[in-house]
């Protein structure tokens, strides 16, 4: 066996490692946010439990991108903490605005991107933001059904479809591959309208 050829399963698992890296960190970072402890304790914790998590339960391996910008990482977070506080206080404006009732509507929003893991960030992040929620994601069509609150008319309707297709590109700036960047920047499928259901 020459050397070059040895090293080459190594060069395989050191790459299978690093494309797994970002995963495995993102549990260890949910187990603290779920103690809502950021102590080293609850890192070494949340190591042992990853490592139990990835290695006893045998699940078909997460496959990366391995692009992460760290800018459009950021922009993301920013705009997602902004989002929060806008959403609940809309929320409770409308719960306590008692001159009408919040429209309420449930929505078909089509994904420009064929990706399971940006399907699911995507879904997640429309599903924390106050005033919508996942309630259907059709895999095959790439489309996600949401509930969402205060909409009275069509432009409602089109402007809570534009803000999920905004995570959606936010997501893919930030962790999608360059395919995946490359389909934000061709024009967006038509969005379906009469998405009530």
């Amino acid at each position: 066996m020459t050397p070059e050829f040895a090293h080459r399963p190594a060069k395989r698992v050191f790459l299978a490692v690093w494309r797994q890296l970002p995963f495995f960190v993102w549990l260890i970072a949910l187990w603290m946010l779920l103690w809502g402890q950021f102590t080293v304790v609850a890192f070494l914790t949340g190591l042992v439990m990853a490592i139990f998590v990835t290695r006893i339960f045998q699940l078909p391996p997460v496959e990366l991108s391995g692009r992460v910008n760290l800018w459009w990482g950021l922009v993301f977070v920013l705009e997602f903490l902004v989002a929060l506080v806008v959403g609940s206080l809309t929320v409770t404006w409308q719960v306590f605005d008692w001159r009408r009732r919040p429209g309420t509507a449930i929505i078909a929003v089509p994904l420009r991107t064929d990706d399971d893991l940006i399907m699911t960030h995507t879904a997640v992040t429309a599903s924390l933001i106050p005033g919508s929620l996942i309630v259907d994601a059709d895999r095959d069509r790439r489309i996600l059904y949401l509930h969402v609150l205060g909409v009275r008319n069509e432009r409602d309707l089109e402007k809570q479809r534009a803000a999920v297709a905004h995570w959606e590109e936010r997501i893919v700036r930030a962790v999608g591959s360059r395919a995946q960047l490359a389909s934000m920047r061709n024009p967006s499928p038509a969005l379906s309208r009469g998405g009530q259901r």
